[in-house]
C-alpha cells in the first residue's frame, strides 16, 4: 500500500515483511508511541482457518504480561484493511540472525539468553498455553540483551475446542517425537523443542540435518542427539547434559515444565566460570580425572599395603574361578553370537506371513537419499478381508461398510487409518512408517518399481479398476519379497503430511475436513490409477477420518 497511510489512530510507516499477513512500523498517534501493526492480508482472510488461527494469535498473546513475552496492545477489524493487531515494536534482532552474525556472544550470555526464553515459556504454561512452534525465528533479541518470545500464530490454549489431537503443525527440525507420530500434544513438546534450540544456540548448528521432512522426521523419532560436536565445541558438561534431558525422546523423560530447567541454568550462571569439557575424553573419564586429581595424597607405605592386599584378592578370585571352571569346554562365542543376530528370512503369523528386510542403508525418496534401518518384518501381502474379519469376529469391533465376506482372499478397504492401528495393535504388530515402507518396496538400491527399472504393467495391479487377491502378482514382488507394494490399493503409513492442495473430493465427509485436522499419507497407489514412474517415492494424503474403496494396509513388526 501506498505510505503513509491510516488505520484507525495509527499511522503507517514502513513495511517490514510478512507472508499471510504483513507487518508495518507505526505511530500510535493518540498515546505517542512507535508500534508494530499486523495485518491479516486479502487473499488470508478469505479462509475461515487462516482468519480464526489470526484471532486465536491474539487472543493468546493478548492473555499474557510478562517482560520476555511480547506484547499486544489492541486488535480488531477494519473497514478497509480488514483484521489487524497491534504489537510492541521490537528493536534488535531474531535469534536466528544473531546466531548467523555472532552476535550471541559468550557461554554466559548465550545463558541468559536460554534463561529468558525458558522464563517466557514457564510463564505462558501457566496460563495453559502450548506454544508448539519454539525456534529461534520466533525469540527476539533486543540491543540490551532483553529476550522476547514472539509469534503465537499456532499456539494453543489446552481447553481450545479446536485443538485436534494429533495435529502436527510446527517447523519440522524442532519438533517432538509425539508431535511428528501425532499424539496428543502437552507442555513437554515446548520443553523438547527448547532442547534442540538450546543446542543450536550453542554450536551456531542444528542437531539434525537435511532438506527432506521425512529424512528429519526419522531423526527425531529414532535417532539420538548426538552431543559429541558440543563437547568438541568446548561446551560444559552440565550444559550438555540439560540438551540431552530436555531432547529426550519420551515426554515422561525430559524435565517435567521448565521450573526444573530454569532452576538448572541459574545454577549454571551462579558457579564461577565453567571448565569445558575436554573434546578427548567422555564425560565419564572426565569427571573421573577430575575425582583424581583432587584426591589427597596418601603416605606410601598405606599405599603399598593397600595395593598388596588387592593383588592377593585378585589371586584368590582367580584361583577359585579356575578350581569352578576347570575340566569345562570353552564356550564358543562366535557361534553363541551367530546364533543370536541370525535371523529367519519369514515369519508365521496368526495373520498371515511377513518377510525380513535386513538391517542395514537403502536409497530413500526422489534424491535417493542413504538412510540406515533396522531389521524388521513387513507384512508380505496387504491385510485380507480374512485377517480383519477374524480381528472383528475377536474384539467386536465393527466391520468395514460392504465389507466382501465372501472373498476372504481381497485386501481389506473401507477401513480408517484408526482402524488400521487398533488390528496391527491387536495382532502385534504396527503400521509402517514411511521409511519402513519405502525399504520393503524398494530395496536397497534405489529402483523406480519393486521389480526393477521397466514400467512393465502386468507386474502389478494398476488401472484396472478392479480388486484382485492380495497374494496375486508375484512376478511384481519387492527385493524382500513383499507382495503388491505397488497397486491394488493404496496403503497407509504411520505418517502425517499436509493436506493436498485441491481437497474437494473429501468435501463429501461430514463434517467435511479442516486443514488443522490430522492428515495422514498413503503410499503404492491402486488398482484406480495408471503405473507413474514416482510410485514407489511420491504420497498422498488423506483426512484421518477418511475411509475409501481403494485404500487399505500392511503391517511391520520390529525383528527381535
Amino acid at each position: 500500500m501506498q505510505l503513509p497511510a491510516r488505520l484507525g489512530k495509527y499511522e503507517l510507516q514502513q513495511f517490514l515483511g510478512g507472508g499471510m499477513s504483513h507487518v508495518y512500523r507505526a505511530f500510535d498517534t493518540i498515546i505517542g508511541r512507535t508500534v508494530a501493526v499486523k495485518i491479516l492480508t486479502e487473499e488470508a482472510a478469505r479462509d475461515q482457518e487462516a482468519r480464526e488461527r489470526f484471532l486465536d494469535e491474539a487472543r493468546l498473546a493478548a492473555k499474557v504480561t510478562h517482560e520476555n513475552v511480547i506484547s499486544i496492545y489492541d486488535f480488531g477489524a477494519d473497514p478497509q484493511m480488514g483484521l489487524f493487531m497491534v504489537m510492541e515494536f521490537l528493536q534488535g534482532e531474531d535469534l536466528r540472525s544473531a546466531i548467523k552474525a555472532g552476535h550471541t556472544g559468550d557461554l554466559s550470555t548465550k545463558l541468559k539468553i536460554a534463561l529468558q526464553t525458558a522464563r517466557a515459556l514457564e510463564f505462558i504454561h501457566t496460563h495453559r498455553i502450548i506454544h508448539r512452534d519454539i525456534k529461534p525465528e520466533n525469540i527476539h533479541v533486543n540491543p540490551n540483551g532483553s529476550v522476547k518470545l514472539m509469534d503465537f500464530g499456532i499456539a494453543r490454549s489446552e481447553d481450545f475446542s479446536r485443538t485436534q489431537p494429533g495435529y502436527a503443525f510446527g517447523t519440522p527440525y524442532y519438533m517432538a517425537p509425539e508431535q511428528v507420530r501425532g499424539e496428543k500434544l502437552t507442555t513437554q513438546v515446548d520443553v523438547y523443542a527448547f532442547g534442540i534450540l538450546l543446542y543450536e544456540l550453542m554450536l551456531g548448528q542444528k542437531p539434525f540435518t537435511g532438506d527432506k521432512v521425512d529424512t528429519i522426521f526419522y531423526s527425531i523419532l529414532n535417532v539420538p542427539l548426538n552431543t559429541q560436536p558440543l563437547a568438541e565445541a568446548g561446551i560444559p558438561e552440565p550444559v550438555m547434559a540439560l540438551v540431552s534431558q530436555c531432547t529426550a525422546k519420551l515426554p515422561t523423560e525430559r524435565p517435567q515444565g521448565f521450573a526444573p530447567v530454569i532452576a538448572e541454568i541459574e545454577r549454571l550462571m551462579g558457579q564461577p566460570a565453567a571448565v569445558p569439557a575436554k573434546p578427548a575424553a567422555s564425560a565419564k573419564s572426565a569427571t573421573a580425572a577430575a575425582a583424581v586429581e583432587e584426591e589427597p595424597a596418601e603416605p606410601k607405605s598405606s599405599r603399598g599395603m593397600l595395593i598388596g592386599i588387592v593383588c592377593a584378592a585378585v589371586l584368590v578370585i582367580g584361583a577359585g574361578a579356575w578350581f569352578l571352571t576347570r575340566g569345562k569346554p570353552a564356550e564358543d562365542t562366535t557361534a553363541s553370537k551367530s546364533a543370536t543376530t541370525e535371523l529367519a528370512k519369514t515369519l508365521t503369523t496368526p495373520t498371515g506371513t511377513m518377510v525380513l528386510v535386513p538391517a542395514g542403508e537403502f536409497q530413500f525418496g526422489q534424491d535417493k537419499q542413504r538412510v540406515s534401518l533396522p531389521a524388521y518384518y513387513v507384512d508380505q501381502t496387504e491385510v485380507t478381508n480374512q485377517a480383519y474379519g477374524q480381528f472383528c469376529q475377536t474384539t467386536g469391533h465393527a466391520l468395514p461398510e460392504g465389507f466382501a465376506q465372501a472373498r476372504p482372499d481381497l485386501p481389506v478397504v473401507n477401513v480408517t487409518v484408526q482402524d488400521a492401528k487398533d488390528f496391527a495393535k491387536w495382532a502385534g504388530k504396527r503400521l509402517p512408517n514411511a521409511f519402513e515402507w519405502e525399504k520393503a518396496a524398494r530395496g536397497t538400491d534405489g529402483r523406480t518399481y519393486p521389480w526393477g527399472e521397466e514400467a512393465d504393467v502386468t507386474k502389478a495391479n494398476v488401472g484396472t479398476t478392479e480388486l484382485q487377491p492380495a497374494q496375486s502378482f508375484s512376478a511384481g514382488a519387492s527385493p524382500c519379497g513383499a507382495l503388491q507394494m505397488v497397486g491394488n490399493v493404496w496403503e497407509f503409513v504411520d505418517m502425517h503430511r499436509q493436506p493436498p492442495s485441491d481437497t474437494r473430493r473429501f468435501q463429501v465427509m461430514k463434517p467435511p475436513p479442516k486443514a488443522d485436522e490430522p492428515w495422514y499419507m498413503i503410499r503404492g497407489e491402486s488398482a484406480g490409477e495408471p503405473l507413474a514412474k514416482e510410485v514407489l517415492w511420491d504420497s498422498y494424503a488423506v483426512p484421518e477420518r477418511w475411509k475409501d474403496g481403494f485404500i487399505g494396509f500392511r503391517c511391520v513388526k520390529d525383528a527381535k
